[in-house]
């Protein structure tokens, strides 16, 4: 399968760079335009598989152009852009499935350097589940406050999440109640978004969510967000956890990386232990689902039919770490219910 990638930018430098990497993959073909009214002109005549997509632009900007292309026949969006923070969270609200973060400096060395990101996303961005992308690209305008006794208390809860993860994590997160056993999550995501999506899904839940820190105690009713370009593990202190962050090498090709965190949770909770593993394109996760199971800890991975991309829960399952698969409106439910 050729995928047909419409790259739309106003910077003529980042079409020609973009056209240059692309234009190596075997799989792949290349078309530009410099603005959004361009790409929807070029899209009546040839509908791309993927859209890559700048934030800032003439005539109409990138958020606008994607609410545009709504629907459950919506092109995918990948969104490459120097603008971090909230325009980049908004951007994944509309419906964009990956964002990549452009510097605004030294374009050129980086693209070349994240040349296998970009290829990556582009890849997971075309094997997306249109249905499941419509069914949870919907924002909600107010916190979904999920009331209820609290949580067994001697539970881990480690959630695994990749390509349209952010949503998914929204979806779960907002159901869970102000009394959650600790969280610790690590979603795919560059380094200059993490801090605004854990502030955007703390706004939006009953639980305090935050980028972690190293040494960060993850307590009831909290959750911790790795950030991005840091692997993130969790230690046992005494009756307690904390969060561990580090730059060692990436694993699977990511850091932070759900294999470290899934690991490290076996072995700091053990029986205690609960990983959820969401939408996402690979196989991050499934060894260290895995040895959560195998250590006595319980285990759910999303379902084909509401994920984005079935790729991790797949792979998880096949290797026999998952004891449960659940439709993503399910999973928050069973996460309250692990116990009764």
């Amino acid at each position: 399968m050729t995928i047909h990638v419409l790259v739309v930018d106003d910077s003529a430098v980042v079409r020609q760079m973009m056209t240059g990497i692309l234009g190596t993959a075997a799989d792949m073909r290349v078309t530009t335009a410099s603005d959004p009214l361009i790409a929807m002109q070029k899209m009546k005549s040839a509908r791309p598989d993927v859209i890559v997509l700048d934030l800032e632009m003439p005539r109409m900007d990138g958020l606008t152009f994607l609410r545009s292309l709504r629907g459950n026949d919506a092109v995918p969006v990948v969104v490459c852009s120097g603008r971090a923070g909230d325009a980049a969270i908004e951007a994944l609200e509309e419906g964009a499935l990956e964002v990549i973060a452009k510097p605004s400096h030294g374009l050129a060395d980086f693209l070349a350097e994240q040349r296998a990101t970009i290829l990556h996303s582009i890849r997971a961005a075309a094997m997306a589940n249109r249905n499941a992308a419509a069914a949870v690209a919907t924002p909600a305008d107010a916190p979904v406050v999920a009331n209820g006794d609290a949580l067994v208390s001697n539970r881990l809860i480690a959630l695994g999440a990749s390509t349209g993860g952010t949503e998914a994590l929204r979806v779960v997160l907002t159901a869970l109640p102000a009394a959650a056993p600790p969280i610790a999550i690590v979603q795919h995501m560059p380094s200059p978004f993490t801090r605004a999506f854990a502030a955007r899904l703390d706004q939006m839940s009953a639980i305090e969510v935050r980028e972690a820190k190293d040494g960060d105690r993850l307590l009831p009713g909290t959750a911790l967000l790795a950030p991005g370009n840091s692997h993130m593990s969790v230690q046992r202190t005494g009756s307690g956890y904390v969060a561990r962050l580090s730059r060692t090498a990436p694993v699977a090709r990511h850091r932070p990386s759900v294999d470290v965190l899934f690991d490290s949770v076996a072995r700091a909770a053990g029986p205690g232990a609960v990983a959820v593993l969401l939408t996402g394109m690979g196989s991050d996760g499934a060894d260290g689902m895995l040895a959560i199971r195998r250590a006595g800890g319980s285990t759910i991975a999303q379902d084909e039919a509401s994920s984005i991309v079935f790729g991790m829960p797949k792979e998880a399952i096949a290797r026999g770490g998952v004891e449960r698969v659940l439709p993503l409106e399910r999973i928050a439910t069973a996460l309250r219910n692990l116990d009764r």
